[in-house]
């Protein structure tokens, strides 16, 4: 099974540029920034938390998260995106899953909240398998949905 391999790595030295060359498909390519831009962005905003998703020894996607609350009194994802190479595989699900429960973990959140497009069907359906919930939050183009987190 691909999802027993999947790890969380902090972007480092040794891997933000493997982080910078995964690619989307061109659909998918006008509902996220790219990944240098993410990284770039935790370079400036240090509460934002930016990890490479490895499969076995390989980076195969990028996530981030803000390490603080905001809108909502959530703390938000920025970004979740697996190398179109790699989509379709649970990777991204299990990668979803393991940052959740990091999230739980170290910073004692309530709820976290994903904004996507409402046109990405692959974030839609990812979102709502992993019990996040549309309450009707929109910010912008985006809509928000929000996972709460019981412990």
């Amino acid at each position: 099974m691909m999802t027993d391999n999947v790890k969380l790595v902090e972007v480092i030295e040794e891997n933000w540029y493997e982080c910078c060359e995964l690619e989307i498909t061109s659909e998918q390519a006008e509902f996220i920034e790219s990944n240098a831009v993410s990284i770039a962005q935790s370079k400036f905003e240090p509460t934002l938390r930016p990890y490479a998703i490895y499969w076995k020894e390989k980076v195969v996607g990028f996530l981030m998260y803000n390490a603080v609350s905001e809108e909502l009194d959530g703390y938000w994802v920025y970004r979740i995106m697996i190398d179109q190479a790699y989509q379709g595989n649970g990777i991204g699900k299990a990668a979803t899953e393991l940052m959740v429960a990091e999230m739980a973990e170290l910073l004692d959140v309530k709820k976290i909240v994903v904004g996507y497009h409402p046109g990405n069907e692959g974030a839609h359906r990812l979102y709502a398998s992993l019990g996040f919930v549309d309450e009707g939050d929109r910010f912008g183009r985006e809509m928000a949905v929000i996972k709460y987190i019981t412990k």
